[in-house]
């Protein structure tokens, strides 16, 4: 399936730099900064320096070492922001959208990491 990747989209200007930023990380794949709309006490996004759509365009195309540093700068900053439980935080949820059904806003793959609070069910069930 082929991607259509928008090298307008905001996080391509972001990593650009014609877009200003609060970076938190930064790597030689992957960027993470705060969201400018915090849904939670601490919202996080990360993002692929590469042009990747969605979870299922980084997975099938990414190279390894993009895969790799991606999930490795996801899990450091978990613990370094202090919400990984294995470093004694509450826990956190990770969030990626694809596609319209779920409502993905920026079409360049990104994951949202929110914590600092309960954060309540996912989904609820219909009954």
């Amino acid at each position: 399936m082929p991607y259509d990747y928008d090298d307008q989209n905001i996080f391509a200007k972001i990593l650009r730099g014609e877009i200003p930023n609060k970076t938190i990380c930064e790597t030689e794949h992957t960027l993470a900064f705060h969201d400018i709309r915090p849904q939670a006490p601490v919202h996080v996004l990360v993002i692929p320096k590469g042009a990747y759509v969605n979870a299922d365009h980084f997975g099938a195309e990414a190279s390894e070492a993009e895969i790799v540093d991606f999930y490795r700068t996801l899990a450091k900053l978990s613990a370094d922001l202090g919400v990984a439980p294995g470093t004694g935080g509450a826990g956190y949820r990770v969030i990626g959208n694809a596609g319209p059904d779920s409502h993905q806003e920026v079409p360049h793959f990104h994951m949202h990491i929110l914590a600092g609070r309960s954060l309540g069910a996912m989904l609820v069930h219909p009954a």
